[in-house]
């Protein structure tokens, strides 16, 4: 078959697989019963899940302490993300203002906006006091940049409050705004280490290049939630090629499916409405083409792993899941995986079900355990949205502890799950390999620029000798913004584990400290610092209640009840006094379906306007004479019965 043929099947797969995914999903649902649960019992019985006993807590001790001691023996000079994060973590103003410039660079329409922004942040910074202080020339050289692009903007004070005038004078000189191009280079340096490549070719060029060799790859397409359908039609495009390319190319050490190169894919780009609310028309149209990138990628011999996304898109993308491997076409395929984030409370359930899918298909399915890239975002929403409590857990602890819960259950599985340990915490690697003992069947995943040093000991074989698989970006460098900002959320705060590791100011017993110990010292309470959502603004008020659209349990209950008050005849009439009045009735219809009456209203006369004044012209009710403290009361009564 012939490029041409293979473009044109791939544009027929929406319809040539429809009828091929009609297989009823499983009840995901009652995975969701622990969507929103009491952190405190759940981390309780987590950390009893994952206790190994005493002897083999301390011997996972010393192995991560030795694994520390060689990281900071081994520290490489050209450095990494690592070492950007060391030298730029948030608690700097500098790192702090790296990110706001990162983030809203993702915003910015225009580029005079984007001077203007930059303009503002950068000449607040102090670069110069980075230059030097790190070992690594990508920290070194990004420095430059910044500090060339600081430079240019320090005109004298008049300048300074008017950057609109002092950037154009910098663009006369140059010919266009010299700042943008410096900022956009000092990114473009940073890129080199945080992007594989700019396209598939040059990612897998790279990736057979020197010690890259020793890895497996999980190739990434950069690129967010596709907004159109427009955008959905390139995501897939830019999937579907990338397997083409990703099988064709020559490699070695891929003697099953489990070794052979892999491809990452987000759900979010590849629907428009890829959400909860529109959960009929994603399983419609979506199944269809995850099935076919599967299929394409099973012809091609490599896997496909199914990203993890916002918790309120994991049952919709298990039933997405669940759907495209029962697939008639996925027999024999065991290279359809699934990323699942442990942050989450529900995180012990996923693996139940997925361990349960598994044995019912006769099929194994790779499984990616992260701990999660979106918990600011979690955190936030929750608060937002007035739920009754967190989807993820406040504390680092908690979610290292669920980890290796989860750990457990997935090597547990044995045949059914291959798992594979994505993480950079020296501890939390050091535990895998104990609660593995002598089996060989499961890898560890790392992120491109990150965590080489830690790997070397892993994969070296003298040492630890187990397989490591690089989860390796591929994009523009416009593409890298949002990758960056959600790897600088994940790890740049100076308490995270990567920036900690090369710190040698840090003793290596705070670094490799037992997460079960820590849980349990606690007793699992949540963060105190992260109140639940009803008490975000603390005496001030009782945060709005809201209801969580994305739990399938609490629509179903919430249709229920709409059913059954829409059910009964609703009779709208005036209230003079506290007392209906009489008066003529008229049918009152559904402003949006006008056939649809849905009561009657009996009509206000001159009369009930004349009685209405009149009682309160007499003071009944009294309310001109209530004081404003029970006004307050009556009013926040009514608002919490709304």
């Amino acid at each position: 078959m012939n490029d041409t043929d293979e473009r044109d099947q791939k544009k027929n797969m929406p319809k040539r697989f429809t009828s091929q995914t009609a297989a009823s999903p499983s009840p995901i649902a009652e995975i969701n019963s622990r969507y929103l649960a009491d952190e405190q019992p759940l981390v309780t019985a987590l950390a009893e899940l994952a206790d190994p006993g005493d002897s083999a807590r301390a011997k996972v001790r010393d192995t991560a302490s030795g694994l520390v001691a060689a990281v900071r023996r081994n520290k490489a000079k050209e450095g990494g993300l690592d070492a950007f994060l060391q030298q730029y973590d948030l608690s700097s103003e500098e790192g702090v203002l790296l990110m706001c410039i990162a983030e809203a660079l993702l915003r910015i329409p225009d580029a005079d906006t984007a001077d203007r922004l930059i303009a503002d942040k950068i000449t607040s910074a102090s670069w110069k006091d980075h230059l030097g202080e790190s070992d690594s020339l990508l920290v070194n050289a990004s420095t430059w940049g910044l500090m060339l692009t600081g430079r240019l903007l320090q005109f004298d004070e008049q300048w300074r409050l008017n950057p609109a005038q002092m950037l154009a004078k910098v663009a006369s000189r140059a010919g266009e705004p010299v700042v943008r191009t410096a900022m956009r280079q000092a990114m473009r340096i940073m890129g080199h280490q945080f992007v594989m490549g700019r396209t598939i070719a040059e990612a897998l060029d790279r990736s057979t290049n020197k010690d890259n060799r020793e890895y497996r790859y999980s190739f990434d397409m950069l690129g967010e939630a596709a907004l159109t359908a427009a955008d959905a039609e390139r995501y897939f495009d830019a999937y579907y090629s990338a397997i083409g390319e990703i099988g064709a190319a020559p490699r070695a050490n891929d003697d099953d499916i489990f070794s052979a190169p892999s491809i990452s894919v987000k759900l979010s780009a590849l629907h428009p409405r890829y959400e909860f609310t529109q959960a009929e028309r994603v399983l419609r149209e979506l199944v269809p083409r995850v099935t076919g990138l599967a299929i394409h990628a099973r012809d091609k011999g490599i896997a496909l792993t199914i990203d993890a996304e916002e918790a309120d898109r994991l049952e919709l993308s298990l039933q997405v899941f669940e759907r495209a491997f029962r697939d008639a076409a996925m027999t024999g395929y065991d290279g359809l995986g699934l990323a699942v984030q442990t942050y989450q409370r529900r995180a012990g359930d996923v693996f139940e079900f997925l361990d349960a899918l598994a044995r019912d298909t006769g099929r194994r399915i790779p499984v990616r355990l992260v701990k999660g890239a979106y918990w600011d975002t979690e955190i936030k929403h929750a608060q937002e949205l007035g739920h009754s409590s967190y989807p993820v857990f406040t504390r680092k602890e908690h979610t290292d502890v669920s980890y290796l819960a989860c750990a457990r259950r997935a090597l547990a599985a044995g045949e059914s799950l291959y798992p594979q340990f994505a993480t950079h915490n020296a501890h939390t690697l050091a535990s895998v390999m104990h609660y593995a003992g002598s089996r060989r069947d499961y890898e560890f995943q790392r992120l491109h620029g990150m965590g080489e040093e830690l790997y070397a000991e892993v994969i070296h074989e003298d040492k630890f000798s187990r397989p490591c698989r690089v989860y390796a970006p591929v994009g523009s460098h416009e593409d890298l913004l949002p990758y960056l900002v959600r790897r600088l959320l994940e790890n740049g705060a100076n308490t995270s584990f990567v920036n900690r590791i090369i710190d040698e100011s840090v003793d290596v017993d705070d670094i490799v400290e037992d997460p079960i110990s820590a849980t349990r010292e606690h007793e699992g309470r949540p963060h105190a610092r992260i109140p639940a959502p009803a008490g975000l603004f603390g005496d001030e008020r009782i945060n709005s209640a809201g209801i969580n659209l994305a739990d399938d349990r609490v629509v179903a209950a919430l249709l229920a009840e709409m059913e059954e008050t829409l059910s009964r005849p609703i009779s709208a009439y005036p209230l003079v006094s506290g007392e209906a009045m009489p008066g003529e009735e008229v049918a009152s219809s559904n402003p949006a379906n006008v056939t649809d009456q849905v009561g009657t209203t009996r009509l206000s006369t001159a009369e009930h306007v004349s009685t209405a004044l009149s009682a309160a012209a007499a003071g009944q009710p009294a309310w001109d004479t209530t004081s404003a403290a029970e006004r307050a009361a009556i009013l926040d009564k009514a608002a919490d019965l709304f």
